[in-house]
């Protein structure tokens, strides 16, 4: 199946291989409208949305984060269409689960939960209720613990973080328990669902979905986490270097209700204390490392990510996707050339109807082929798509590139053969990236860079890269960069402007039905482009004082230490013409903070080495740097115009001294 390799045997996942099981899954799930039909390819929007049942329940988590001596409760706000009820037949479960519905909301437009006099939910934020409600399914927004209605504290993608979730799903399972009001004792029953849930949601949304679905709770059959965290400690720290000027304490203070945050004073301050801005790999990063445990999850996964997501980084997606790959997950695949935006905003239409079908094929059981599609959307430039069977393709084969001396200092080759030499920089702390691949062919004293000829045929990469360095330090505190880049001219996203890719119009569309408190019309999007003479297409950092284990260590001056650092996942494709190159730094200035010294590091190009993920591996890389081409325009030695970092713009990410902080799921 081109979407992935089956999930484990103990999956509740069907098969629909015959014609028994989908005449059992027919009376089951199949509304009235479709039931005719042998394989129903789309459920159709046949009940009335403005009849729904609008109804709130408080769900026991089995915790008491707050220590108020009782359990802490989640508010469960819920729309569902009243008809199935009527007529005794179970729904399945839509389900966002979000600490962001009453301080900072959702969606391009941050729209807010708003109530009625009796407590109802009057505006669910997103179009899922209005769009899906009607087609049969509940939509379930759950506040998590210490945010908006819910009892509890905020611990940043902890225990009670997900556990907040995981027992709405327990509950809809009918393992749990839940209550008609915050405080009272009447219990309130799931009997309208079949317990089929999926959940959904963008950055810490979809990192909820993806803990959930590590914890293997029967009855999630499948999460959708849009541009969603895989490990918190990679949230705010590369290998050692800070990502943030700031810890998940901050995080925690900034969503948590004012009830909340009135008792959760220990839940701070073990935030701070577990999380120690020496980078240090602590038990409080273990317990938020969904990676650890994908074993686990029974649910498929389908992944949506911007490959220039410089909030939630694109290793989160990578090393998320390899341990999906690992363990024979379910799993497909989006991959954008945005930053940290929502599907909804960069190709709506096409989303609205994949999704349609994901859920379809997931939670109603429809055999409507999008099983056998191929399992990766990949935006090659603005607005243009392609498909691939596998990803990354199996054709993909891990390259060792070489960096060598050129002519110049700090202007050097990259290739396949190995090298020797060495390469000398002082970190700059005032630079940046997009600084140093506007100079990559001068010599410049803050980076080394290393260049590819001219390619003569188009060179993929695509999957994760690794960068092994071998540096000698002047001083006891060191970080590195290492960035690939694309050196040539192109029009993308703008990735790093306002929108992160996208512009926000004036004029609407609508999906779904409406009601006067809740509209199914949102603005619509286009893509803002930028043009380029180079594109940075995937980076890492580390601190190189973590060269041995999770633990940072002071270096000793004129010691050579050697060090991986592990670059973001990316699909990309140099073309013939324009040249692909690697460049070695210190701090990224507004994407990693600066060490407590500025050293000069002496680069061992002898053992220092890229592993690349190329489509055809070593044989395209000879293929592609063979012969003779010129450069095309643009693509000069001092490539001018590619998107940059602005001090205050996203790209400084939360707690960026240089601008505002930003929030995992803020903005876009």
């Amino acid at each position: 199946m081109p979407i992935s390799a089956r999930r484990a045997p103990h999956s509740t996942w069907r098969s629909l291989a015959t014609v028994a099981t989908s005449a059992v899954l027919m009376a089951t799930f199949v509304t009235p409208a479709v039931a005719d039909s042998a394989t129903p390819r789309k459920s159709r929007p046949v009940y009335a949305y403005d009849k729904a049942i609008r109804e709130a329940v408080w769900v026991d988590t089995g915790l008491d984060g707050d220590r108020d001596g009782n359990n802490d409760r989640v508010a469960v706000d819920i729309v569902r269409p009243s008809e199935p009820a009527q007529q005794g037949r179970k729904i399945p479960v839509i389900m966002d689960a979000s600490p962001y519905y009453s301080c900072c909301g959702r969606g391009n437009e941050s729209q807010r939960k708003t109530y009625d006099a009796n407590g109802n939910v009057v505006q669910m934020p997103l179009f899922y209720d209005n769009y899906f409600v009607p087609r049969g399914y509940a939509f379930v927004a759950v506040d998590l613990a210490g945010t908006n209605r819910s009892d509890g504290c905020v611990d940043v993608g902890g225990r009670s973080d997900i556990q907040s979730a995981k027992a709405v799903v327990d509950w809809l399972n009918g393992r749990g328990r839940a209550y008609t009001t915050r405080t009272g004792s009447t219990k309130a029953k799931a009997g309208w669902t079949n317990g089929r849930t999926g959940m959904i949601g963008k950055s810490y949304d979809g990192t909820i979905a993806n803990g959930v679905a590590a914890t293997g709770v029967e009855g999630l059959e499948t999460i959708v986490p849009i541009g969603a965290i895989s490990s918190w400690y990679d949230y705010y720290f590369a290998k050692g270097a800070p990502l943030y000027s700031s810890g998940p304490d901050w995080l925690s203070d900034a969503i948590e209700s004012p009830e909340a945050r009135a008792k959760c004073a220990h839940v701070q301050q073990a935030l701070v204390d577990g999380a120690p801005r020496t980078g240090d790999w602590t038990r409080l990063w273990t317990e938020r490392d969904y990676v650890k445990d994908v074993r686990k999850i029974d649910a498929s996964v389908f992944v949506i990510h911007g490959q220039q997501d410089l909030n939630v980084r694109p290793k989160h997606f990578g090393q998320w996707w390899d341990a999906l790959a690992k363990h024979g997950v379910e799993r497909k695949i989006w991959l954008s050339q945005t930053g940290h935006v929502d599907p909804f905003d960069f190709r709506r239409a096409a989303w609205v109807d994949t999704l349609h079908r994901w859920f379809d094929h997931e939670l109603l059981g429809y055999d409507n082929g999008i099983d056998d599609e191929p399992m990766a959307d990949i935006e090659r430039h603005p607005d243009q798509w392609v498909t691939t069977k596998t990803w990354p393709p199996r054709a993909t084969k891990t390259t060792t590139l070489r960096p060598g001396k050129g002519a110049r200092a700090g202007v050097g080759t990259l290739g396949l053969r190995k090298r020797s030499g060495t390469e000398t920089f002082t970190d700059n702390p005032t630079l940046n990236e997009t600084d140093w691949a506007a100079h990559i062919g001068r010599s410049t004293p803050e980076k080394a860079g290393f260049v590819t000829a001219p390619l003569t045929r188009d060179l993929r990469l695509s999957g994760s890269t690794k960068v092994t360095v071998t540096a000698t330090p002047t001083t006891s505190t060191a970080h590195l960069s290492a960035i690939l880049v694309d050196l040539g001219p192109d029009t993308i996203r703008d990735y790093s402007s306002t929108g992160e890719g996208i512009t926000t119009l004036t004029d609407r569309t609508c999906w779904g039905p409406s009601t006067p408190g809740d509209s199914s019309c949102y603005l619509k999007t286009r893509a803002k482009n930028a043009a380029v003479d180079y594109t940075i297409f995937s980076r890492g950092w580390a601190d190189l004082g973590n060269h041995s284990s999770g633990t940072g260590s002071p270096l000793t001056p004129g010691t050579a230490y050697t060090l991986t650092l592990d670059l973001h996942a990316s699909d990309h494709v140099v073309p013939a013409g324009h040249r692909l190159a690697l460049i070695v730094a210190g701090t990224d200035e507004g994407l990693i903070d600066p060490p407590s010294t500025t050293p000069t590091l002496t680069l061992d190009l002898k053992r220092t080495y890229a592993k690349v993920p190329l489509v055809g591996g070593p044989t395209a890389f000879k293929k592609a740097t063979s012969g003779a081409t010129s450069a095309p325009k643009g693509s000069t030695s001092a490539p001018e115009g590619s998107p940059s970092a602005p001090k205050g713009s996203v790209l400084g990410g939360v707690g960026d001294p240089s601008g505002p902080a930003r929030l995992p799921g803020d903005g876009a």
